[in-house]
């Protein structure tokens, strides 16, 4: 099956990533991390199943995945880290929304 007729599949999980709110690629997107037009060929994860990126969110809307928290709990964790990414997360979430062209979705 190509891989369009696939959709993205989590290359952790291996489980479609249904939209870009649970999207760690779109995340960094909006971070600044990934341009445009890697979207496309970079590999797509979960942020549940993604613990790397997933550790810095702090809201009370975005569910951690227990295990991976667990296997990194010793990391040390910045507040500088912790606030872009959040931040990051927040405006992913309100882009869904917004209905704005995906180029005016990154953080400025």
């Amino acid at each position: 099956m190509a891989k369009c007729d696939q959709g993205y599949l989590c290359e952790i999980c291996g489980e479609p990533v249904k939209n870009i709110v649970e999207s760690s690629l779109y995340l960094r997107y909006v971070l600044g991390e990934v341009q445009l037009h890697e979207l496309f060929g970079k590999p797509e994860r979960h942020l549940k199943c993604d613990h790397e990126l997933a550790q810095y969110i702090r809201h009370e809307k975005f569910e951690h995945n227990p295990e991976l928290v667990a296997a990194n709990g010793n990391a040390t964790l910045t507040e500088e880290q912790c606030d872009r990414v959040t931040q990051g997360w927040i405006r992913l979430r309100e882009v869904v929304h917004l209905g704005i062209p995906i180029t005016e979705y990154p953080l400025e």
